[in-house]
């Protein structure tokens, strides 16, 4: 009888779940691998660092002012970057992995990171 600790589960489990659950795992290990916080684990107010990818980039105006808005996702969770000021942003683009280090706040019960600090990371670095 195999139980859930087994070193037989560990082994094949990979097979059992879905390619999203594979990535979403990849993606927060990438996550530890720099150090950074997971979006679950943010504290609004608070400086931190967030790796993932980018699944959405968008021209999102704010107040008739130009903005781009960037949907980060780090495996645990989602978070909407907002660049105030800017109508686009060279190597912001989707499925582009990014740091980003700022202070995330909550708006409209979601977290978002306004004007953050960011670097591109390799696109080789998969």
């Amino acid at each position: 009888m195999t139980t859930d600790s087994s070193p037989r589960r560990g082994k094949f489990s990979r097979f059992t779940r879905s390619e999203d659950e594979v990535r979403a795992e990849e993606l927060q290990e990438q996550s530890h691998g720099h150090g950074a916080t997971l979006v679950r684990d943010c504290v609004c107010g608070t400086p931190t660092t967030v790796v993932g990818r980018l699944r959405s980039v968008t021209l999102r105006p704010v107040a008739n002012a130009p903005a781009v808005e960037a949907e980060l996702y780090d495996g645990s969770g989602r978070l909407t970057l907002l660049f105030l000021g800017r109508r686009r942003i060279a190597g912001i683009t989707p499925g582009r992995r990014v740091v980003v280090t700022g202070r995330p706040i909550e708006r409209d019960g979601e977290r978002h990171m306004v004007n953050p600090r960011y670097t591109l990371l390799p696109v080789n670095a998969e």
